[in-house]
């Protein structure tokens, strides 16, 4: 039976089961299979993200790992996305009266030019 194509996006537990390189078990983010590379029967090489403990990607990498040592794992849902930070209001400045203008920088802008209408 041939295993699964890994596909971008899927999440993957890697352990010594999966290649001896990995000692210590990482938590990858599979970018893409590489199946133009020529291997051993039951190998692959893959690229993905290695992941950090907070789930973020801590660096790019190319992998040699065995299919049947790969552990798929639930995808988390879609990060929440993070509500805007406050905004500090916007102090206005209020046009001086008699100068006509409701814009303050399009009074400055006209007035640079030489065009302010006089009263």
């Amino acid at each position: 039976m041939k295993e699964p194509r890994l596909r971008g996006g899927d999440l993957l537990h890697l352990t010594r089961e999966a290649s001896p390189q990995f000692v210590r078990p990482i938590t990858v983010r599979v970018i893409r299979e590489l199946p133009d590379r020529h291997t051993y029967d039951g190998w692959t090489w893959i690229e993905a993200y290695e992941l950090g403990p907070d789930g973020l990607a801590r660096r790019r990498r190319e992998l040699y790992v065995r299919r049947a040592g790969v552990r798929w794992l639930p995808s988390p849902p879609p990060a929440a996305t993070r509500p805007p930070a406050p905004r500090a209001a916007v102090k206005r400045a209020t046009p001086k009266p008699g100068t006509g203008a409701t814009n303050p920088t399009a009074a400055r802008t006209s007035a640079a030019r030489g065009s302010a209408v006089s009263a």
